[in-house]
């Protein structure tokens, strides 16, 4: 059973870019669960700075849970072109693969 305890949503507290990703930082208690499935409401509250390489995948970052790869359909690597500005998104993890697809907001 997938969301027993309702949606939990996160909120990012800054954007990093570096030359081999862009992280969206998040607070040490944003964390993906190893027994959590289910849907997550992630609010993407800053904007990538402009001129960022399109190409760079998307990393979600926190202290208490390390990288988190954000992927979409196919188990693609979303990337800044996928990220269409700030907002809510949806997103799915599933616990027993550690994946975390995004669902809502791609371009």
């Amino acid at each position: 059973m997938a969301n027993r305890g309702g949606i939990p949503r996160v909120k990012s507290e800054s954007v990093t870019v570096t030359a081999t990703d862009v992280r969206f930082n998040f607070t040490s208690d944003a964390r993906f669960a190893r027994n959590f499935s289910g849907f997550v409401a992630v609010w993407l509250a800053q904007a990538i700075p402009t001129g960022t390489t399109g190409t760079l995948p998307v990393v979600f970052s926190s202290v208490a849970s390390g990288d988190q790869a954000v992927t979409t359909l196919d188990n693609a690597a979303v990337t800044v072109n996928n990220i269409s500005g700030t907002g809510i998104y949806i997103a799915y993890y599933e616990a027993s693969t550690g994946t975390l697809q995004l669902l809502t907001g791609l371009a």
